[in-house]
């Protein structure tokens, strides 16, 4: 069962905020009351720092809430509606992007959402083909998946002979030779790999060859080229045999969009021999 952090951020804030009101609002007038009625019943021969002293302490509750308060709303904000870290945990993007980077995912690229209820309140674009992409897999929401964006609303999707076909132009690649994987990656070693240019967006792919179009139960392209309705995206790994994408499981609906990748800020993979720090793909920009 994964965590839900977004809902615990939201349920911490309230409660972490609702203490500091209440006791803006209830707790610290009688406080301040109890201090006076003491005050009036002491000797007047006081200095300032023994009334000090008298004062009622703040409730240990109070303390923490008013510290940790404006610490998660920062987090949550941030996390919300500016940028999301996100770790990839398997090699559906390679070689774009590997087992173990940890990546940074623009949350107002494709409009501002409550957290939580994932509701669009303001709507700043749309996802365009080549985007690098985070959604909530629409079989199961509480996971995310990050895949390319490579049909939009109204065009026309095919796969065939390891080849994109939009609205019935196939997509330019160039072959660049076999790849040479590292750590996680490295059992990929000997794929074919091609720079596609997908409608100006220039990026890498690794194919096989010697195996079918579509892998077994991925039956969505089966029957021929998909046409994508509106408010919904067709997205594949660049890993392309090695991928579970909208080939076998269908469309990604708007509401689950998450946000655009674009920067890589950390790359750790234990299996890497050497040193599992990547340092040269800290601060790539992710295309």
């Amino acid at each position: 069962m994964s965590f839900d952090f977004p809902t615990f951020l939201v349920a911490a804030t309230a409660v972490t905020g609702g203490i500091w009101l209440l006791d803006v609002l209830l707790w610290a007038p009688k406080r301040r009351l109890l201090a006076e009625h003491a005050g009036q019943g002491a000797d007047t021969d006081i200095t300032p720092t023994d009334a000090t002293a008298r004062q009622p302490k703040e409730p240990i509750l109070v303390e923490y809430a008013k510290s940790f308060f404006p610490v998660i709303l920062a987090v949550l904000l941030l996390r919300s509606f500016v940028v999301e870290p996100f770790r990839i945990p398997s090699g559906s993007m390679m070689p774009t992007l590997l087992v173990g980077d940890f990546i940074l995912v623009n949350k107002f690229s494709y409009g501002l959402r409550w957290p939580v209820l994932n509701a669009k309140f303001w709507d700043l674009g749309e996802p365009q083909r080549g985007d690098v992409m985070v959604f909530r897999f629409p079989r199961d929401e509480s996971v995310d998946y990050i895949k390319r964006v490579v049909g939009v609303p109204g065009d026309v999707v095919d796969y065939r002979g390891k080849h994109l076909i939009i609205n019935g132009e196939r997509i330019a690649t160039m072959p660049l030779g076999t790849y040479q994987g590292v750590g996680a990656g490295e059992r990929l070693t000997g794929a074919s790999l091609a720079m596609e240019n997908l409608t100006g967006v220039k990026h890498d792919i690794l194919f096989n060859p010697r195996v079918p179009d579509l892998a077994p139960g991925c039956r969505v392209l089966a029957e021929g080229p998909i046409t994508i309705p509106d408010g919904h995206y067709f997205v594949m790994g660049d890993n392309r045999d090695n991928s579970n994408d909208s080939r076998c499981w269908g469309l990604v609906p708007e509401r689950n969009l998450v946000g655009k990748a674009f920067a890589i800020w950390m790359s750790w993979d234990g299996e890497r021999s050497g040193l599992p720090i990547a340092f040269g793909r800290i601060g790539n920009v992710i295309h």
